[in-house]
């Protein structure tokens, strides 16, 4: 690595430490030449598997379009900034664990379908209606039974779905 101060090719590791949760690597540095000391960070490069429209057409994962959905589905809802994040890391984390270069876009919206139940009732509802497209309110009754049917976890809120 070369030295951000004098621009020496040899700088030597002095310590180095996991951080962010395991995903990254902190590494303090030393210069051979200058003794100045830096900080390094390693990441794994991983690139996001291409989305398979249902129509068939492949376009790049897009993270943005991804939060913009959750967002959308959670507006005026009590739900953290720092869950929404955690929920979409888990989502991206899911999606590279595949494996797959191709991921087709039903699994990406099952996975959001997933984090919501668990973050925010109303929310899940919410994109559930566009997601499956609706088309009346028996449907939403059923979603919403189903939703009665499983047991509270710790995650999940407790808002009563019976009410209008």
């Amino acid at each position: 690595m070369r030295c951000p101060f004098c621009g020496a090719q040899d700088t030597r590791v002095i310590d180095s430490r996991l951080s962010q949760d395991g995903d990254q690597v902190r590494r303090r540095r030393e210069c051979s030449e200058c003794r100045e000391r830096f900080t390094t960070f390693e990441v794994a490069e991983l690139t996001m598997p291409r989305v398979i429209k249902t129509n068939g057409n492949r376009e790049p994962f897009r993270e943005d379009k991804l939060r913009a959905g959750i967002l959308r589905a959670l507006e005026k809802r009590p739900v953290g900034s720092d869950q929404i994040e955690a929920a979409i890391h888990q989502i991206k984390k899911k999606l590279l664990a595949t494996g797959d270069r191709e991921i087709p876009s039903r699994l990406i919206g099952e996975s959001v379908m997933a984090e919501l139940a668990r973050l925010d009732h109303v929310a899940y509802i919410r994109f559930a209606s566009v997601y499956r497209s609706f088309q009346d309110v028996n449907e939403f009754r059923e979603v919403i039974e189903h939703l009665e049917l499983e047991p509270k976890s710790a995650a999940a809120p407790s808002a009563d779905l019976s009410k209008p």
